[in-house]
């Protein structure tokens, strides 16, 4: 492993050094004067005084050399629609897009928020905000009205852009009403409304002197051509909107120019993607991995990126392999959770297409178990490449980096800190750095490197609190996940320090579910779990406390109960944050000093000893959950 170990020695004793290369991977409007501004930590600002555009490097620069070459590919198999957009195409559409924004008064800095399913349309609006100087912010077409209304006050958008509807497994899911009412809902909501109208939804109706057409308004700027507007290194790119501990999302805020550089170096030396050659990547545009690894890094490594709308059964379980056979796909990216579903389905679709073209399947999300791995290695012949990252990083922490050397991979492990990451296993207890094969706290010594998030939006103080505080004696970014290192160097990732579920990749908080669950008028108190699951590495569980047991005296009655507690979860977060089950109990279990003993009801709900418990105020408490669990 000497290649790779000096490589990333480097990254770490050799900093300014070694990323003054890499930057050299993008396109510079103004040179970075000093690489590195760690004057201020955990505040990090990353090739200061450089000047560069997302858009401009995802596509201007690629005109002149691959100007035909395809550069989006948009499939749905919800509609049957396929279309292919050249490089010079794709520059037409986000043109006219940055000009819609001009129009209507967007100006740098303006924030623009993205509420729409998997179509092309959303790439052209992502890569248009970039363009002028706008910081998108993408909120998952799964999430209800009142969580899109949150986003959009922490936001303050100037503008929304939206669709009539989205589609999956058939079913039609009508987002205009959910935008209405969180406009209703929202004390800041923006000015206009751009509405790509599909023809799903038949109810649509468009609000007069809000809403806007999108077809209309390309029409009318369909020779528009929009300058670049340059933005210096450390200025915001966009927002996400990650779950935490508290009821209240955090907005991530991403730089320009170090995001550029990292999203560039990992297609070179993670995900050995070379330009003119295809990327394929499961995710949605609404999360961390769909900015990442379906819009902006394969675009500026001068790839062709496939935008997929539809679940990888439908119309059968070969349709993500027959669209890596027919788009000849070299690197592909997708989940854990997805591999579990297609270890469910007929073997002989791993089979059936031509898959010479693919030289690495990535996955990510969620801990991969090593039985999946292995199965789907064997299954397709290609290595397997697990990798661990976060929102809040947007590029990866711990992989194999196959483009500096091809270590061996093991089953069911990340493998190693990626460069750039000065990352150590520590003990919870004094911060010192655990032995081998000894269980700690997967911590990142400051600064984080290009790409990964520069604060939280608005809230610097939210931003050191959350994610540098974990430990007195040193300030360290902690992950909130639990690792192991073992004798050779290889890590794993053993799950959550935290109160946040990782429900198939898609991080959800248990105060926000819970604060759902307790929206129905008869629930007076309510614990939310995340217990182990077979397909989606983990669900949540709610325990829930009536205040009119009347209400519940019935089996009848309490499936009647649970299904109203479920659809008020949906109304709140949307069908994502809703719960596996809802157990109805009198009490729950909680310390003398009135803390609530998650963890002991997590290992009961999984089947473990529920630990130290000489702390407890009520032990009934816990026969409560046990027979709960138990189907009495």
């Amino acid at each position: 492993m000497g290649a790779y170990q000096d490589f990333h020695q480097r990254s770490l004793k050799q900093r300014d050094a070694f990323w003054n290369e890499q930057a050299a991977l993008i396109d510079w409007h103004q040179p970075h004067t000093q690489v590195c501004d760690f004057s201020r930590p955990p505040f990090a600002q990353w090739f200061v005084g450089g000047q560069t555009n997302l858009c401009y490097n995802a596509i201007d620069r690629h005109l002149v050399t691959r100007g035909d070459q395809k550069a989006l590919i948009y499939i749905s198999t919800e509609t049957g629609q396929e279309k292919t957009y050249t490089y010079r195409e794709l520059y037409k559409e986000v043109n006219r897009a940055a000009g819609m924004l001009h129009t209507l008064g967007v100006v740098k800095g303006d924030r623009v928020l993205i509420y729409m399913p998997m179509i092309a349309e959303a790439v052209f609006v992502m890569l248009a905000c970039a363009r002028v100087g706008a910081i998108h912010s993408v909120v998952f077409g799964g999430f209800a009205a009142a969580s899109l209304a949150t986003r959009i006050d922490d936001a303050k958008p100037a503008l929304m852009i939206t669709a009539d509807a989205g589609m999956r497994g058939g079913r039609a899911i009508a987002y205009k009403p959910l935008v209405d009412e969180a406009l209703r809902l929202a004390q800041h909501p923006p000015r206009n409304v751009i509405v790509v109208n599909r023809g799903i939804d038949k109810d649509y109706t468009p609000v007069v002197g809000r809403d806007l057409d999108y077809a209309t308004l390309r029409k009318s700027h369909a020779e528009v051509n929009t300058p670049v507007t340059w933005l210096e290194s450390s200025e915001p790119s966009y927002i996400l909107y990650t779950s935490g501990t508290t009821g209240k999302p955090k907005g991530i805020q991403r730089d320009t120019g170090g995001y550029a550089v990292a999203l560039a170096a990992s297609m070179k030396h993670i995900y050995c993607g070379n330009a003119g050659e295809t990327m394929f990547t499961t995710s949605d545009i609404g999360w961390v991995v769909g900015h990442s690894y379906i819009v902006y890094a394969p675009l500026i490594a001068g790839m062709t990126t496939i935008l997929y709308e539809g679940l990888p059964i439908r119309p059968d379980a070969g349709i993500w392999w027959k669209i890596v056979a027919d788009h000849k796909v070299s690197v592909m990216f997708s989940s854990p959770t997805a591999a579990r579903v297609l270890k469910k389905q007929d073997p002989a679709y791993l089979t059936k297409y031509d898959l010479s073209s693919l030289r690495h399947l990535f996955l990510a999300g969620e801990p991969l178990d090593e039985p999946t791995h292995q199965w789907i290695s064997d299954a397709l012949q290609k290595p397997v490449i697990d990798h661990y990252w976060q929102t809040e990083t947007g590029w990866p922490i711990l992989s194999a980096v196959h483009g500096v050397e091809k270590t061996p991979l093991k089953m069911g492990t990340p493998s190693f800190p990626v460069y750039g990451y000065d990352l150590q296993i520590l003990r919870e207890s004094d911060a010192s750095e655990a032995a081998a094969d000894e269980k700690g706290v997967v911590a990142i010594m400051p600064p984080l490197p290009p790409g990964c998030m520069s604060t939280v939006w608005g809230d610097d103080e939210r931003f050191v609190k959350t994610y540098f505080t974990s430990f007195r004696s040193k300030q360290v970014y902690a992950t909130f996940d639990w690792g192991i290192r073992d004798k050779d160097g290889y890590h794993y990732i053993l799950g959550r320090t935290d109160d946040v579920i990782n429900v198939a990749g898609h991080r959800l908080g248990t105060r926000e579910i819970e604060e759902a669950v307790q929206s129905h008028a008869n629930i007076a108190e309510v614990a939310v779990v995340g217990v182990a699951d077979a397909i989606k590495g983990q669900i949540p569980i709610a325990f829930a406390v009536v205040k009119d047991s009347s209400q519940i005296a019935t089996r009848e009655q309490q499936a009647a109960h649970e299904k109203e507690v479920m659809d008020a979860v949906d109304k709140q977060l949307g069908a994502i944050g809703r719960p596996a089950r809802v157990h109805f109990v009198n009490l729950l279990p909680k310390t003398r000093s009135g803390k609530l003993l998650r963890r002991s009801i997590q290992a009961l709900a999984e089947g473990r000893d529920p630990g130290d418990l000489t702390t407890i105020e009520d032990p009934a408490a816990l026969e409560q959950i046990k027979v709960a669990l138990a189907g009495g």
